[in-house]
C-alpha cells in the first residue's frame, strides 16, 4: 500500500508531489511515461513561463527544472518510462515498464496529472487527400526544438491556439515562410501577448473567421484552399483562396487525457472534458484527485502549479484524515461563462474559482448569485476565451446555499 500515487510527472504532477510532501506525506510515488520529468515543458524552449510563480521569465525547461530540483532534493521517488494501463474503483493501479514488467500498486490516494493531447486532423473533416506535411503544432514543435528537423519551408497554420502562435514565430525564426494563421472563430484562441509577440512582431497575418476547406497534393502537401466563414461557421464559396505550401500545422484545441479517469469511473464534465471536481480537486471518487491540463486546459503553467498544490495539500489532508465541515453547493453558469472549476463545493472554507468565457466581452461584471440574490461582483474591462479568469470567494458568500450561479453582466 502506497499513501499517494501521482500519475504524470509534468508541472502538475511535480507540484502536487511537492505540496503533499510539504504537508507531511512521505510515502509518495510519481509515475511518468516519458523518459524524463517535466512533461510538455521540455520542448517549450520559448520564454514567458514563471512570471506569476517566480516573478521572472523562464523557458519551459527552466520552469520544469525548478520543480524537478525540489522533487530530487526531497527524495520523492519516481518511475520513468512507466505507462499506467488501468485504475480501478478500489484505487489499484496497473502499470508497466521495462524493469518491472506489469505490476500493480494499491494507493490510499491518487492524483491524476496526465495532461492533455492535441486534436488531430481526423477530427476536422477537411476535404482532400492525405499527403505528408500535415502535423499538429506540438509535433512540429518537438521536431524543431528536440529532434532538430524542419517540417517544411512554406507553412499555413490552422487554429490560433498558443502552440500555433508560438510555432508561427519559431518556424519564421528558423527560416520558413508562414503565409497565414487561419482561425475559424471571430476571435483568437491564444493569449493577447502571443498574438503581439508571435504574429504582429513578425508581420504574420491572422485571418479570423477563416478555415481550411481543401487540402491539395498526393505524396506531399502542395497547397491548401482557405475560405472565410459566415456566422454559422459555414465556408463562403466566393471567398475561397488557394495558398501554395508544403506544411500545414494544426493548432485546433487540446483534449484532456482522461482514458484512465474513465476506467476508474471518474465522472467527466461535458464542457471541459475533464473530471467534475470540488474545491479540493477531488473527483466523485473519494481519494482520487485531478489537476492541471487533465482537469481543464490552462493557458499559463503558473496556474497549473497553483492548482496542483491544492490537489497535493488536499490529498495529504485526506490521507491524514483531516476534514472541514461539509457543505453541498453546486456551481452553475449562464452560458456566457462556459464553465467553472470547481463545479461544486463540498467543504466550508474559502475557495478560488477558475472560469472561461464563451466570447470576447468588454466592460463586464462577474456576478455570483445565491438564491437569486447577488452576493459577489467584480468588474473586468475585457474577458476572452483564450485567457482563463479566476476569483476568490470567502466561505460566508456561499453559507447556507445549495447552488451558486455565475453570470457575466454587461456594465
Amino acid at each position: 500500500m502506497t499513501d499517494l500515487v501521482i500519475i504524470g510527472g509534468g508541472p502538475a504532477g511535480m507540484s502536487a508531489a511537492i505540496a503533499a510532501y510539504e504537508s507531511g506525506i512521505r510515502d509518495i510515488l510519481i509515475l511518468e511515461r516519458d523518459s524524463r520529468l517535466g512533461g510538455i515543458l521540455g520542448q517549450c524552449i520559448h520564454n514567458g513561463f514563471g512570471l506569476h510563480r517566480f516573478g521572472e521569465e523562464l523557458t519551459g525547461p527552466e520552469y520544469a527544472w525548478r520543480y524537478e530540483e525540489k522533487v530530487r532534493a526531497m527524495n520523492i521517488p519516481f518511475k520513468l518510462g512507466t505507462m499506467v494501463l488501468d485504475i480501478n474503483e478500489n484505487k489499484v493501479i496497473t502499470a508497466t515498464n521495462e524493469d518491472d514488467g506489469i505490476f500493480q500498486i494499491e494507493a490510499k490516494a491518487i492524483i491524476l496529472a496526465m495532461g492533455c493531447r492535441e486534436r488531430s486532423k481526423g477530427a476536422l473533416n477537411i476535404a482532400g487527400t492525405r499527403p505528408a506535411g500535415i502535423y499538429s503544432a506540438g509535433t512540429a514543435q518537438k521536431f524543431v526544438n528536440i529532434e532538430g528537423y524542419m517540417p517544411g519551408k512554406n507553412v499555413v497554420i490552422l487554429g490560433s491556439g498558443d502552440i500555433g502562435l508560438i510555432m508561427a514565430r519559431r518556424m519564421t525564426l528558423e527560416g520558413a515562410k508562414v503565409h497565414a494563421v487561419c482561425e475559424l472563430m471571430p476571435y483568437s484562441g491564444g493569449l493577447a501577448r502571443n498574438i503581439e509577440q508571435c504574429l504582429n512582431d513578425f508581420g504574420i497575418p491572422l485571418k479570423l473567421s477563416h478555415t481550411v476547406v481543401e487540402i491539395h497534393g498526393k505524396e506531399r502537401l502542395e497547397g491548401v484552399t482557405i475560405a472565410k466563414v459566415d456566422e454559422n461557421r459555414r465556408p463562403i464559396a466566393e471567398t475561397r483562396e488557394y495558398i501554395p505550401c508544403d506544411t500545414l500545422l494544426l493548432s485546433v484545441g487540446l483534449i484532456p487525457e482522461n482514458e484512465l479517469s474513465k476506467s476508474a469511473g471518474v465522472a467527466l464534465d461535458r464542457v471541459t472534458s475533464g473530471a467534475i471536481v470540488d474545491q479540493d480537486r477531488q473527483t466523485n471518487i473519494e481519494g482520487v484527485y485531478a489537476c492541471g491540463n487533465v482537469l481543464h486546459v490552462h493557458d499559463l503553467v503558473d496556474y497549473v502549479s497553483e492548482e496542483a498544490e491544492i490537489a497535493g495539500k488536499s490529498a495529504a489532508a485526506y490521507i491524514k484524515g483531516e476534514k472541514c465541515d461539509a457543505v453541498s453547493v453546486d456551481i452553475k453558469t449562464d452560458g456566457r461563462i462556459r464553465y467553472t472549476v470547481p463545479q461544486k463545493i463540498t467543504q466550508d472554507k474559502d475557495i478560488s474559482v477558475y472560469f472561461r468565457v464563451s466570447d470576447v466581452f468588454r466592460n463586464v461584471t462577474v456576478a455570483v448569485y445565491k438564491n437569486g440574490e447577488k452576493v459577489f461582483s467584480k468588474k473586468r474591462p475585457k474577458v476572452a476565451p483564450g485567457e482563463m479568469e479566476s476569483i476568490k470567494l470567502s466561505k460566508n458568500i456561499f453559507a447556507g446555499a445549495s447552488e451558486l450561479e455565475f453570470r457575466l453582466e454587461q456594465n
